[in-house]
């Protein structure tokens, strides 16, 4: 296996272990779990700036702004699907991000869908009504959790889409924490809910766990195709199956299963087509130029 290859196994490891340390605290509301992640990832975040000499404001402020907010909300009702539901099933539903993400394109950088993309997408809804369907512990309150996270991360992904020309990737993930700060910030003011010993090692370990996973995704992206690496981040509900069996004792029955089969199914089709399409594009553009 090539480097990128390791890097982006480890990447999907480290964000799976962030998740079980979240759903460790389940006594910790949600936002305040986020505070705590985003004040972890400002300083580590602001320190990689300084240390490379990168103008930290960015140009683009109201896109910067904007993937910002998105982001925190994506992360903060992920955290509390995740406290809630088990983590395979809060890692399935997540999945749906990427097919939130084509679909927003058409209006934030005029994405074309094609027609049987919407198939693709329909597979994964399948899926995931299964998932929803058989399983007693995901109320009709916690799909819908975790249908609002994964619009929201479809937003961060278009914002970070229309960032990628304009500002740098370090300037992008600095801003996520900036944003986030404020807005978590405020609400743990007044609902405070006091750490007791061990939390917060976890807590720090939440920030860590995520700094990590992002520097070694952000590696495997540098250092590999996209297209190569990019489906490898599927690991994660093996992860979740297999933390979820061993730290919380969670099982699920085989129609439940399928269905996550069929969710992730639906997102790798769509992603696979996407590249084809840019495959095709490049070889009829080249042949074009020659």
């Amino acid at each position: 296996m090539t480097k990128g290859v390791w890097l982006m196994m480890g990447a999907t490891l480290f964000f799976s272990l962030m998740n079980v340390a979240v759903k460790l605290l389940p006594h910790i509301p949600a936002v305040e779990i986020v505070f705590f992640r985003s004040l972890v990832s400002l300083v580590i975040s602001l320190g990689f700036l300084k240390a490379s000499k990168i103008p930290i404001w960015g140009k683009n402020h109201k896109w910067l702004i904007l993937r910002g907010a998105s982001g925190a909300m994506a992360l903060i009702l992920y955290f509390r699907l995740m406290q809630e539901i088990p983590l395979a099933s809060a890692t399935t539903i997540l999945f749906l991000s990427p097919a939130f993400a084509t679909i927003l394109g058409v209006f934030f950088v005029k994405e074309k869908v094609r027609p049987v993309q919407w198939i693709f997408f329909l597979i994964s809804f399948i899926g995931i009504v299964m998932v929803k369907g058989f399983d007693a512990r995901i109320g009709t309150i916690y799909l819908l959790l975790g249908f609002s996270s994964s619009l929201f991360s479809g937003v961060a992904y278009n914002c970070i889409r229309k960032l990628n020309t304009t500002e740098h990737p370090l300037v992008i993930i600095f801003y996520f924490p900036l944003v986030t700060l404020p807005i978590t910030g405020i609400w743990t003011y007044f609902n405070w809910v006091a750490p007791q010993g061990l939390d917060w090692f976890i807590l720090l370990m939440v920030g860590l766990l995520t700094q990590i996973a992002q520097y070694f995704m952000t590696r495997s992206f540098q250092t590999e195709e996209i297209s190569k690496v990019a489906s490898l981040r599927y690991l994660g509900i093996v992860y979740a199956l297999v933390f979820g069996f061993l730290f919380f004792d969670e099982k699920f029955g085989y129609l439940v299963y399928f269905g996550m089969v069929l969710t992730i199914l639906g997102v790798v089709l769509n992603i696979w087509f996407k590249h084809q399409l840019n495959s095709d594009r490049n070889i009829f553009g080249g042949k074009l130029m020659n």
